[in-house]
């Protein structure tokens, strides 16, 4: 069993998204996110989201945690959601296993990665209330 995090980053009404570069589901968009090395969860999901879209310095809130056995084709991982919010968009910069990284408006999302559309529903209705 693994243990990831994942980012999701709202602004203006539009939601940090990357495309990933790997298997499984290479060139699908994807919350900024990746898996727990030797470091605490908030620690983890500021580096992925470093890493994979060049945003710094946000206040990271847990959000929920999804265990679903079926949720990653590569076995059974579990994902610790963390959310933040910005007052405007910032510039992203794709880098480590992200093809690209851009702002999506919540209203025209492309299909998504894992059980990210289940996540942003939640997270939608549940933080946002949408």
């Amino acid at each position: 069993m693994e243990v990831a995090v994942d980012c999701v980053i709202v602004a203006e009404g539009r939601i940090a998204l990357i495309k990933r570069k790997n298997e499984p589901f290479k060139d699908c968009y994807a919350f900024p996110g990746g898996f727990v090395e030797d470091e605490d969860l908030k620690s983890a999901a500021a580096r992925e989201l470093k890493e994979e879209t060049g945003l710094t310095d946000i206040t990271l809130k847990q959000f929920k945690a999804y265990g679903a056995p079926d949720r990653d084709p590569r076995g059974r991982v579990i994902t610790i959601v963390f959310s933040g919010e910005l007052n405007s968009i910032q510039e992203l910069e794709s880098a480590t296993d992200a093809k690209e990284a851009q702002w999506f408006a919540l209203d025209d999302l492309p299909p998504l990665a894992f059980d990210h559309k289940k996540i942003l529903k939640e997270f939608l209705e549940e933080v946002i209330r949408i």
